[in-house]
């Protein structure tokens, strides 16, 4: 009986590695991303189906930052981080962890290599991928909005006063059962499936053009910043009005119907608020606070792509210290 094969030196990394390192790079991004996210939110939230924009509270994302500053501190500027890391982790985790494995199966289910880069199946793995992430951390990015749109200072939609993350989710469960916690998730699904299906494409592509044409080297940290700002701006511009939505899905306070359950009193779905936000507020309705979204999405991405890259190297660098190269 043979004795069971050793790794090989520079095999690719599995899915569960994939999940972990792609949940630290995330963690990290986040840090430097929540005070941008917050602003967002909150801007977002201002004027709320009201025509003309109503009464602003804040003019602009560099308002927000200097009035929570003032009236709130470091504690407002970072209002949902611990949610926001273990949200990172379960999106960002599953994002990256699981792009590779949905691309090279999509790939072989179709009849091609699966090393092969096509623009068909990368767009649908990194749907599929942000999806799955999406739905798994949705309670996570439920109680994040409401959390940072929480100002006991200068409040603008509806307001959700919870002492923490837990606190947040036992009242939530407590007032609406699992339901409750699963709200919005169309729409959480629809704002990720569109980021994520132009965020990794962007970034391979952008990367493997800089290497195929020398303009940088391929293990560069500069290659991944390039590539991982040009998937910023992508990723702003395809998922900003599904943002918008799933904020005010999130934060709408909730009636009860006619079936006794409790239900949100704004917005039925995504496609209603988006319909109804365009309706009363114009294409400028959807856009709001999208400085502040590319703002927060700029350097989260650049971090968290450019991290994972460098922690997945040092990982495996890490990992095949030693092994055998005879499997190569």
């Amino acid at each position: 009986m043979s004795a069971p094969s050793s790794p090989a030196k520079g095999g690719p990394i599995t899915t569960l590695e994939g999940f972990v390192c792609g949940g630290i790079a995330a963690c990290i991004a986040v840090t430097v991303s929540n005070p941008a996210e917050v602003a967002k939110t909150r801007l977002q939230l201002q004027g709320e189906l009201t025509k003309g924009g109503g009464k602003k509270v804040y003019s602009n994302v560099f308002d927000v930052f200097a009035k929570t500053w003032k009236h709130e501190g470091l504690r407002g500027l970072q209002r949902g981080l611990a949610p926001a890391y273990a949200y990172q982790i379960l999106l960002n985790g599953s994002r990256l962890g699981f792009y590779e494995p949905f691309r090279r199966n999509i790939n072989s289910f179709i009849g091609f290599s699966p090393d092969e880069q096509i623009t068909f199946t990368s767009v649908l793995a990194g749907a599929s991928s942000g999806a799955v992430g999406a739905s798994l951390g949705n309670p996570l990015f439920l109680i994040k909005a409401r959390m940072q749109a929480y100002s006991p200072a200068l409040p603008v939609g509806a307001q959700h006063n919870y002492k923490n993350a837990f606190h947040a989710l036992a009242t939530i469960f407590r007032a609406e059962g699992p339901r409750g916690l699963v709200r919005g998730i169309d729409a959480a699904i629809l704002r990720t499936s569109m980021g994520s299906s132009v965020q990794l494409p962007s970034y391979n592509f952008t990367k493997a053009q800089l290497v195929k044409y020398d303009i940088l080297p391929a293990n560069s940290t500069w290659t991944f910043l390039a590539s991982s700002t040009i998937s910023g701006a992508c990723v702003c511009l395809a998922m900003q009005p599904a943002d918008t939505a799933l904020t005010r899905m999130y934060n709408q306070p909730t009636v009860l119907g006619p079936d006794g359950k409790l239900r949100g009193a704004l917005y039925k779905n995504p496609i209603d608020c988006l319909w109804k936000t365009f309706k009363i507020e114009g294409v400028r309705g959807w856009y709001k606070g999208s400085t502040a979204h590319f703002m927060r999405i700029a350097p989260h991405t650049i971090i968290t792509l450019t991290a994972n890259d460098i922690i997945i190297n040092l990982y495996k660098a890490a990992r095949d210290r030693g092994l055998p190269e005879a499997d190569l």
